[in-house]
């Protein structure tokens, strides 16, 4: 009995020594690491929990006037915390061109944000995805089946019919307004392009006289104009988690879950009908990008569930990625408004 217990003692003081033991010689190593690594350097004023946060926008100045100023003092490349993250600020184009060349594959995934975990399908949408393989299939899949020389080729009549359809709904608004008609052309713009991008997509027409479904189109534009706003918006939570809460009594999260359950609204409506279709006539006449994607997640034996997450993503960051063109170019300030007078007679319209 005294030999049992007498062994139990040594066995649990070997414990011990061992856990000792471990953390001393990994805080050496830990600490002989840092040494040999070369740091860039930390701007002072860091306080705990948040960082830098108040330095930057200080006394209303601009952010990149801060970075500047602090590139001045620190060099061209420094760190600061942004609440418990750390973050790399460059401003060389040496060190950029470093980053991006021979270290690249230090830099190419894309921070997490609870923007996109609630609106992009919890990082499914292409353009906010890790970089990996998923992201890697994708941005092919794009590339090749909406993106391509050849599948713009093919749908060069989808730019052609919507383009002529627009001049000849200029063509009539002049004729109800006897010869002169002043139009405002940022939004008949807007809706030309966003037809043409919804018709590769989903095969659908939103505006104009061939336009369907307007309530649904507009549903679909504002839930778009949200996204953009939503996700360049600050989020406490993303450098401060624990005071998550702020960012509720500021409703920004009701407003994130409302827009992304839009967006889905109207993406998984394109889906359904895609499918619903397939299961009625088969495939059929031509094939958009929906379509395309049906048949790859068809070909990998992937569940419904997670197939229709995977091809709203998809579709929903290339319909928001190719309107954000056309919504930049555009004026913003003060509507773009035009004289339409046709020379031509109407059957040449």
């Amino acid at each position: 009995m005294e030999f049992y217990i007498q062994s139990q003692e040594q066995i649990f003081l070997a414990l011990v020594f061992t856990i000792i033991m471990t953390i001393v010689v990994v805080t050496i190593h830990v600490k002989g690491n840092k040494k040999q690594q070369r740091s860039p350097p930390e701007p002072a004023g860091a306080l705990p929990l948040i960082g830098h946060l108040h330095l930057l926008g200080a006394n209303n100045q601009l952010l990149h006037r801060t970075f500047a100023d602090m590139a001045d003092k620190y060099g061209p490349a420094f760190s600061i915390r942004l609440g418990i993250h750390q973050a790399l600020v460059v401003s060389n184009w040496e060190v950029a061109k470093e980053c991006f060349t021979t270290n690249d594959k230090v830099f190419p995934t894309r921070p997490n944000s609870l923007a996109v975990k609630l609106m992009a399908y919890n990082r499914k949408m292409l353009g906010f995805a890790p970089h990996g393989q998923y992201w890697r299939d994708m941005r092919k899949l794009a590339t090749v089946e909406l993106l391509s020389s050849r599948r713009l080729e093919l749908l060069k009549h989808v730019r052609d019919t919507e383009i002529n359809c627009f001049i000849k709904e200029l063509y009539e608004q002049t004729e109800k307004s006897r010869g002169v008609a002043v139009v405002e052309m940022k939004e008949r713009i807007g809706d030309m392009a966003m037809n043409i991008i919804v018709r590769k997509i989903a095969g659908k027409t939103y505006f104009g006289t061939q336009g369907s479904c307007d309530e649904e189109s507009r549903r679909c534009q504002k839930a778009m104009k949200d996204f953009f706003y939503l996700i360049g918006l600050f989020l406490v939570s993303d450098t401060v988690p624990f005071l998550g809460w702020v960012d509720v009594l500021m409703g920004r999260i009701s407003e994130m879950k409302r827009t992304a359950k839009e967006l889905d609204f109207v993406l998984g409506s394109w889906v359904n009908e895609h499918r619903d279709r397939r299961l009625r006539e088969g495939l059929t006449g031509e094939q958009d990008f929906i379509d395309v994607m049906l048949s790859v997640m068809d070909e990998g034996n992937i569940p419904t569930q997670e197939a229709d997450a995977i091809i709203k993503g998809t579709v929903s960051n290339t319909a928001i990625d190719m309107s954000e063109g056309p919504g930049l170019t555009l004026p913003r300030a003060a509507p773009l408004e035009v004289t339409v007078a046709p020379r031509l007679p109407s059957m040449l319209y």
